[in-house]
């Protein structure tokens, strides 16, 4: 028993070593994010002092005091310094220039809405991915695995913006319907919430299911060709518990590193389909900074999708011991 106590402390305190290495990594990460984003922006053409003062033609010593008092003049350093020390004194980014709203408000009004539609389609495609990855390894070259394999190919060769577009048209021809344009939080009125999320989280969920779907097959194939499964096979056991019980487990360790793969993908996906479907979230309020050069506005938003990218791989990571107890946490395995 004493042994098995003194064990388990080393596993807990190797996590522990693993979680804080991740973690460091993290600073310097995001960091080259956030300065590569930066003199991106101000590499780009275009004047936020133009979408200010709404007028082309203003007096060129009207723009160059709009300039100073937004602090534009400033050299690079100075800004990216005064902005990066925004970020971590609690002002998450300061203020926007164009409106002078809080970026901080607009985080917590727009981030919501972009976990809701990444959340319901990370857990819709698991929940079908699946199922049918099983599906299609067990009947593996009959009728089901054909057509799984045709539904996944669309998946992963059709665009979002071109279903989004064929989406909506299709359902104002055929319906006389569109969704709402009105987004309503799901604990305010949650039929207008399923209304608004339910096409862009299903066109999501269609090409990052096909993913792990494809994945999830090729890992019980494999896993049907193992010994333990013969050797499972061999005592009789039922078709449904060596699926379940040997077959699964394994087949969920790739499906999860792919979870966490294409995250990324995901949220570009889904910053797409807000500007679309008009959802008031992180991509369109980015895509609406972009368009107006509202510099802090694309900076804090971007790296914030960093971070969350980076997180989310490290929850997967932390998944990996609950689905197989053997992987080890050390800090030499993170390499």
């Amino acid at each position: 028993m004493a042994g098995q106590g003194v064990e388990a402390a080393l596993k807990l305190n190797e996590m522990y070593r693993y979680i804080a290495w991740r973690l460091a990594l993290i600073v310097p990460t995001v960091l080259a994010a956030s300065t590569v984003i930066f003199l991106v922006m101000r590499v780009l053409p275009g004047d936020i002092t133009l979408v200010i003062s709404g007028d082309v033609a203003v007096n060129p010593e009207v723009r160059e005091t709009l300039r100073e008092e937004l602090g534009l003049n400033d050299s690079l350093h100075i800004q990216y310094g005064r902005w990066l020390w925004s970020m971590v004194n609690g002002e998450f980014g300061g203020r926007s220039l164009e409106s002078q709203e809080a970026i901080g408000s607009m985080i917590g009004r727009q981030l919501p809405v972009t976990l809701l539609l990444t959340g319901y389609t990370i857990l819709l495609s698991i929940v079908v991915s699946v199922p049918l990855g099983l599906l299609a390894a067990t009947w593996k070259d009959r009728w089901p695995d054909r057509l799984v394999r045709v539904a996944t190919l669309g998946g992963l060769a059709l665009p979002h913006l071109w279903i989004a577009l064929l989406v909506l048209l299709g359902l104002l021809l055929l319906f006389r319907w569109s969704p709402p344009i009105i987004y309503d939080a799901p604990w305010t009125d949650p039929w207008s919430h399923l209304q608004v999320m339910a096409w862009p989280t299903l066109i999501l969920a269609w090409e990052y299911s096909s993913h792990l779907v494809r994945v999830t097959r090729s890992s019980a194939l494999e896993s049907f060709n193992q010994a333990y499964v013969t050797t499972a096979r061999s005592k009789g056991l039922p078709g449904y518990v060596v699926v379940l019980r040997h077959v699964l487990p394994n087949a969920l360790i790739p499906s999860v590193t792919m979870v966490g793969l294409q995250i990324g993908m995901l949220i570009s996906g889904a910053l797409i389909l807000e500007t679309i479907f008009g959802l008031p979230g992180i991509g369109r309020g980015l895509v609406r900074a972009a368009i107006s050069r509202d510099y802090p506005v694309i900076q804090t938003l971007a790296t914030l999708l960093v971070v969350l990218s980076l997180v989310v791989n490290l929850v997967v990571d932390m998944l990996y011991r609950v689905i197989d107890p053997r992987v080890s946490y050390s800090v030499d395995a993170g390499h």
